[in-house]
């Protein structure tokens, strides 16, 4: 029987360095059984969410908990969390199978977990060698292997398929579909839009420390997200409607550029109509269907969305 898997929750994270918010009023859930993506740009608060789920990061207010719990609650945190944040932290000359001992001592594990776990990443014919030698896909490997030792239901993983060649991201992808299938939680931050696609149930949207979307990725990707690109010279007349019009109606706005908006929540002619109703010249007015590239480029497009209802 698996491990059980946990429900990961965030709620009103705000972690600050100094005078820089790094994220900022964060909230969102991760399921078990499901793998969900963690997405944004570079320096989007990421890998500090990350940090605070795990403990190493104090959170500045809100919490960030496994099953209901901080981090350092957990009475056998190996057996609940694994984790990997980085490809990184190994001693280059200690093997594979010695960085893996290493573990399983602290943890209090039989030291035979070491060879289970480097089978279960394909690294067995490499358990003798010192990582060291590794190539950056091999260490992804091994810190994979470490995230798996006490044979967790939840695993945290920060850019796993970094390194990894292209049959390297598909037994990836399998390897993760495989443990959410058995009940497991897998939350994955990455950048690799087109992988992530592919392998992921939900997804999270981060930007500047801010949550801009969350949700199934079948909902966010499917017709009932589809967006209008509206192009006019009186933005500031047109979005003072469409702000009106999200009081009775979910509407969301982001800015794509000073003239340009993506809308969801009103259909083209809707809009349209509310443009005629205004006197808003129009420029353009097109229906933008969306994959999660797509999705992920144009909602943190300048950063932040606008407003929503």
């Amino acid at each position: 029987m698996s491990p059980k898997g946990e429900v990961l929750t965030v709620t009103s994270l705000t972690k600050r360095f100094g005078k820089v918010s790094a994220v900022q009023d964060l909230s969102f859930t991760v399921q078990p059984g499901r793998v969900t993506g963690f997405l944004g740009p570079n320096g989007s608060g990421k890998t500090t969410t990350l940090r605070c789920l795990l403990g190493l990061v104090q959170p500045t207010s809100g919490r960030a908990q496994v099953g209901g719990h901080d981090y350092r609650e957990l009475p056998h945190p190996a057996a609940i969390v694994g984790a990997a944040l980085e490809a990184s932290g190994f001693h280059p000359g200690r093997t594979a199978r010695g960085h893996l001992r290493v573990i399983t001592d602290a943890a209090a594990l039989p030291a035979a977990r070491a060879d289970e776990v480097l089978a279960l990443v394909g690294l067995t014919e490499a358990a003798g060698r010192k990582v060291g030698g590794f190539s950056l896909g091999m260490r992804q490997r091994l810190a994979l292997a470490a995230a798996l030792v006490g044979d967790p239901g939840v695993l945290i993983l920060d850019e796993p398929a970094n390194g990894l060649d292209p049959e390297g991201i598909a037994w990836l992808r399998n390897f993760l579909r495989a443990r959410a299938e058995e009940g497991r939680t897998v939350l994955v931050s990455s950048h690799v839009l087109s992988e992530v696609q592919q392998t992921v149930d939900d997804v999270v949207i981060i930007s500047k420390g801010r949550l801009v979307q969350t949700g199934s990725l079948d909902e966010l990707t499917s017709a009932g997200l589809i967006q209008v690109r509206v192009r006019t010279p009186n933005l500031d007349v047109l979005r003072a409607a469409l702000v009106a019009e999200a009081g009775s109606t979910s509407v969301n706005i982001f800015d794509v550029s000073p003239d340009e908006v993506l809308v969801s929540g009103l259909s083209a002619p809707e809009i349209g109509n509310l443009a005629l109703s205004k006197q808003v010249e129009l420029h353009e007015l097109t229906p933008v269907g969306t994959d999660l590239e797509a999705l992920f480029l144009e909602l943190t497009a300048g950063g932040n969305p606008g407003g929503a209802a």
